[in-house]
């Protein structure tokens, strides 16, 4: 709900938290308040705070989310109010506020735009620029919005790094007192860094304590600047775009910048996972009541060297322990037997698929399966008949030689002409063979890219993913880059789920999964069980604890079926039947993190623990206390039949009996009275 209360003054209200905007006595808009819920007149006796979107110019020393210069070399902005809109909202319907600035002498217009949705503690801010002069401007910076907390004792920041087969490691350090970057310039979101930051005031708990956060839809380069001052005060300004990317703004033009979401509440770290998973499933996925279903992946099975026979028995396998879709991956298409050859040739292999793909499909239909393939529309190979075609699609620029990563280019999605290519040969694929799931991959950042890339490239993926989703209802994406490489709100807003991370080893996993679930709920987590040994890491561990490691997302089945004995896969269908009964309780209920090595999803009456020990490093002496249950209620445990009271559950918890390594637990409680 926004309400307007006086000339300079707004208030955005959500479920839980305030935001307040007014202008200062040099007429930019400025926070005066991000955290509890206010009156109108409380937040009338605020005063004005740090500018919404910092530039440059006089006595402004600080972070610069926005930096312009004009014709005459002049730069920065000085900030005049035109008028604003608002949209309330209201019944179901987001509100909008559009605050309209302008520079107080250049032909540039600034839309500070604010939106809220119902039931979510999200407020979406992006900025629109407009050029309504004669003359080009150069925009240097751009970000979507500054988000300012206030002012505390200490700071604390909390944000994720890693590398591939190691995303998303949580780092929670001392806030310097100094400009900290998160940046990706890959041209992807990026295996080391992810696009969200958290701040609170260094005494935050997962219950308790107040933390402010916010992730930047954008699925390219990106940065987050986070700022604490001299003064003691703090905040961050992201968007779009690295470091000295720029853009020219012809006249009449207009920059609009992707969503830069922020979230407040005073329930710990646990508390601001739980709004962000609520907005994620009900305002940023596509199709938030779509199943994910139990998904077997051929790759590292067969890698490369596949064949119609040998597909069809692992799809036979598959459909034997209940798994509802059935992924080729890499190597059915064009000359592709290896890295170096067939990128971009999207028809099926003629000498491994002679019929075309057709038998395979109607075997895996008849199955009871629906079918899926492995894409990555975005590259190419120089040895491919598209390359050979279209050497002027690939990315590059003049003078300099085009760099080859896995021995392969990129195709210039910022041309119009190359993301209509892929949209027309993806689309033919999906009629031609009845496709349900495209798991799309992008395997290599982005090289020799100009100013004039970086932007439109994203919005062309984003485009060609829209039609095909608008084209085909039906049919399911998974985003994928090396694992997670490209996972953030604009991706996830376009897809079902995401490829968290190339390295299936279960221990490993806990880990990362611990870091991708502190933004992204569970379902959009691609999870796999893969065979022992693991085929990255050489680690060892039992088939119940692969199992139960991805049952905390959405399941996959990746490993060589053809290898597991008749008590093996006795054992998995036995599993993947219990994960169905589990799935809408782990997908679309409130997750809690009990502790680094266990989590607890809850929805209504009905309780899912999962519990890990990877290694004796894990001390788990003490009993798992669960959360957010009835302390009046009484849960029946449904396995043993036996009833616990919800008050002892939290309190005193469940015994950990951990004998050896390598054990893992699943609990499911259902309330009863």
């Amino acid at each position: 709900m926004i309400n307007y209360e006086e000339p300079g003054l707004w208030l955005l209200a959500t479920p839980s938290s305030a935001y307040v905007v007014r202008l200062g006595p040099d007429g930019a808009p400025r926070c005066a308040h991000w955290g509890p819920r206010l009156t109108p007149d409380q937040a009338r006796a605020l005063p004005p705070g740090r500018e919404e979107l910092p530039g440059e110019g006089g006595e402004r020393f600080g972070v610069a989310g926005l930096q312009v210069r004009y014709g005459d070399a002049v730069r920065g902005v000085e900030w005049r109010h035109l008028d604003h809109e608002i949209d309330p909202g209201g019944d179901g319907a987001a509100g909008h506020l559009v605050i309209r600035m302008a520079d107080r002498h250049y032909p540039l217009e600034i839309d500070l735009h604010y939106r809220v949705r119902p039931g979510s503690d999200a407020i979406d801010r992006w900025t629109t620029l407009r050029n309504t002069g004669d003359e080009p401007i150069t925009i240097l910076r751009c970000d979507s919005a500054a988000w300012t907390v206030p002012q505390r004792e200490d700071y604390r920041l909390t944000h994720v790094t890693g590398g591939w087969g190691a995303e998303f490691q949580v780092r929670r350090t001392a806030l310097a007192t100094a400009e900290t970057v998160l940046t990706s310039r890959r041209g992807h979101s990026g295996h080391h860094a992810n696009p969200w930051v958290m701040l609170d005031a260094g005494d935050a708990t997962e219950d308790h304590g107040e933390v402010w956060s916010a992730a930047l839809a954008w699925s390219g380069s990106w940065r987050i600047t986070v700022e604490r001052d001299h003064d003691g005060r703090a905040g961050w300004s992201g968007g779009f775009g690295h470091e000295g990317v720029t853009w020219r703004l012809g006249p009449g033009e207009a920059l609009e910048t992707p969503a830069f979401s922020g979230v407040y509440s005073a329930e710990g770290f646990g508390g601001i996972s739980h709004r962000w998973h609520d907005h994620v499933r009900r305002h940023v996925l596509p199709e938030p009541r779509r199943v994910r279903p139990v998904v077997f992946n051929s790759w590292e099975a067969t890698e490369f060297d596949i064949s119609q026979a040998q597909q069809m028995e692992l799809a036979e396998l598959a459909a034997g322990i209940g798994v509802e879709l059935f992924v080729m991956d890499d190597g059915w298409f064009g000359g592709r037997t290896g890295e170096t050859a067939g990128l971009g040739d999207w028809w099926p292999n003629p000498e491994r698929f002679p019929d075309g793909l057709t038998p395979l499909v109607e075997h895996v239909k008849r199955l009871g399966m629906a079918f899926g393939l492995w894409v990555e529309p975005e590259s190419v190979n120089p040895d491919s008949e598209l390359y050979r075609t279209h050497p002027e699609w690939v990315l590059r620029q003049p003078n300099r030689h085009p760099t080859e990563v896995r021995n392969q280019l990129l195709l210039d999605f910022s041309r119009d002409d190359v993301a209509d290519w892929a949209y027309d040969r993806l689309d033919e694929l999906v009629t031609g063979d009845d496709i349900a799931f495209l798991k799309w991959d992008m395997n290599r950042p982005f090289t020799e890219a100009g100013d004039e890339v970086w932007v439109p490239y994203i919005r062309n993926v984003y485009a060609v993913i829209d039609r095909l989703r608008a084209a085909h209802p039906h049919l399911m994406i998974e985003g994928c880059a090396s694992g997670g490489g490209r996972a953030d709100l604009g991706m996830i807003a376009r897809t079902d789920q995401i490829w968290t991370s190339d390295d299936t080893d279960a221990a490993q996993r806990i880990a990362i999964q611990h870091g991708y679930g502190q933004i992204y709920p569970a379902c959009t987590m691609g999870a796999w069980v893969t065979d022992s040994p693991n085929a990255i890491t050489g680690g060892r561990t039992p088939l119940a604890f692969r199992f139960h490691v991805a049952m905390a997302g959405a399941l996959g089945i990746g490993g060589d079926l053809r290898r597991w004995g008749p008590e093996d896969l006795e054992q998995a269908k036995h599993l993947v039947a219990r994960y169905k009964e589990i799935r809408p309780v782990v997908h679309g209920g409130r997750m809690d993190r009990l502790a680094d090595w266990a989590v607890q999803y809850t929805l209504d009456a009905d309780v899912v623990v999962l519990s890990w020990r990877p290694t004796m490093l894990v001390r788990a002496t003490a009993p798992l206390r669960l959360r957010g249950l009835d302390p009046d209620g009484r849960y029946r445990d449904e396995d043993t039949g036996e009833i616990c009271h919800g008050a002892l559950l939290m309190s005193h918890g469940l015994p950990r009996p951990w004998p050896f390594e390598g054990v893992s637990e699943l609990k499911r409680f259902t309330r009863v009275g």
